[in-house]
């Protein structure tokens, strides 16, 4: 749900620990009575960092499930809303299995069984509210991982922030680009919800915009915003009365009004229990630990953690690994050997590190483990054509796919550049971009060379 503007009270600054408590119900203003019916009074919803006017980075043709198109009326990066609904009319033929208004609160293994014993509570205002306990042979994880924000400490961060109260906060509490008019605003952060919110920003905030990052952002294509500036990570906070902040190559900037740091969530599981003598899901909050194809928890693989993966296209990912679950949960596709898997997850660590950069699958890496997925599911018992009791077929990408996958940073750009008559546009045709005519063309082009 939209928050209030600004961060909690209780929001650490900065905030390096990934281990947080359960979430608090926040109740829809409880107190109107004369606005709100009882049952409206009694709900409850949790944080999200959805902003009013986040519309996806991603075509819609692309980012589908396999099985449900888009509706024509969508436009082509669907609004937030526009996604909502999307989402529900795909699972409304598994809705009635859905418990709304629950919490999970516990989660631990059994042993020597291996099953997991689940714990939920009733989200009410009574705090004696009844636990309810369940037994599962399996389980799916699938919490999401945009809940505990990443702020990096830096030196100078807490006391500039206590004596600036609400002028650093994270992406997770932006909702509207107007509460920065005419301020001077520096976004730390140059991915997805850095660029976004950036681009709203700039109309209304004291120019240039700056935009602190490490390095060129993977969505940008060609030329930046107007009147922005872009700086070098930010080196040190400065508590000289003039709200100074200083970057890597030495530049100073004063009379900062709002720091947003747009740097990503940690890792997260507050209702997961201690899983010794398993290890643990995450010890830094950087990435998931002892992990089989960043889905299978090693030591029991009866516990699976989809679409933890960064820089992915989520609902045809999500839907290969679903595909890939459900044959291994339901026996007819088996796992390799622990130390088969255990020695994946070192090569990975090997190639991509043991932090932040552990589940990132940058293009053209995402479309192949879709891929990768696709052909492990069909490998699976009883998969020949006709046979009863085949599972679901996963999503498979195609040359379409790739060339619309490895062209959406642009296809977003031009996209923007209707400005409000965005909301109008509904395909790819409409900014510029037609996979047949380039086929033709390069069909054209090698039998050239031929």
């Amino acid at each position: 749900m939209p928050c209030p503007e600004g961060a909690p009270k209780d929001q650490a600054i900065p905030q390096t620990n990934p281990f947080a408590g359960l979430d608090e119900p926040i109740w829809n203003n409880s107190n109107a009575k004369d606005t709100l019916s009882k049952e409206d009074r009694e709900k409850a919803s949790f944080l999200s960092p959805l902003y009013d006017r986040l519309e996806t980075n991603i075509p819609r043709g692309l980012m589908g499930f396999s099985d449900l198109p888009w509706p024509e009326s969508a436009q082509l990066f669907p609004k937030h809303a526009q996604v909502q609904n999307y989402i529900e009319d795909y699972s409304a033929d598994v809705r009635h299995l859905i418990n709304f208004q629950t919490q999970v609160i516990d989660l631990h293994q059994n042993h020597p069984s291996g099953s997991w014993t689940l714990k939920t509570r009733p989200i009410t205002r009574h705090a004696n509210a009844e636990v309810e306990e369940h037994t599962f042979d399996a389980i799916v994880l699938a919490n999401g991982h945009f809940n505990i924000p990443y702020i990096p400490s830096v030196p100078g961060l807490a006391a500039w922030s206590t004596a600036h109260p609400n002028a650093i906060t994270h992406s997770k509490f932006y909702r509207l680009p107007e509460a920065y008019t005419s301020r001077k605003v520096i976004i730390v952060g140059n991915s997805a919800s850095g660029l976004d919110i950036a681009s709203q920003i700039v109309p209304f905030s004291k120019n240039p915009l700056l935009i602190s990052s490490k390095s060129e952002s993977y969505l940008q294509s060609g030329e930046t915003l107007s009147n922005q500036l872009d700086k070098p990570p930010i080196s040190k906070f400065i508590l000289d009365g003039n709200r100074t902040v200083e970057f890597e190559d030495g530049s100073r900037e004063s009379n900062v009004d709002a720091v947003i740091y747009c740097t990503g969530y940690f890792y997260s599981f507050p209702f997961v229990s201690d899983l010794s003598p398993n290890p643990p899901l995450t010890t830094t909050g950087e990435r998931v630990e002892n992990l089989y194809k960043h889905l299978f928890y090693r030591p029991n693989p009866t516990l699976a953690l989809p679409v933890l993966n960064q820089k992915v296209i989520p609902f045809p990912f999500a839907e290969a690994q679903a595909a890939v679950v459900a044959r291994v949960f339901s026996g007819r596709l088996k796992l390799p050997s622990e130390k088969e898997m255990e020695e994946w997850e070192r090569r990975e660590v090997e190639e991509k590190g043991d932090g932040r950069g552990f589940h990132v699958l940058k293009f053209p890496k995402d479309a192949e483990f879709i891929n990768e997925m696709h052909d492990w599911a069909l490998s699976a018992e009883g998969e020949d054509e006709g046979e009863r009791g085949v599972g679901k077929k996963p999503p498979y990408w195609g040359e379409k796919e790739f060339w619309t996958r490895e062209r959406f940073p642009a296809i977003k750009k031009a996209f923007q550049g209707f400005g409000e008559g965005r909301h109008e546009v509904r395909t790819l045709g409409e900014v510029g971009f037609d996979f047949e005519a380039w086929k033709e063309g390069k069909d054209r082009e090698d039998r050239g060379l031929l």
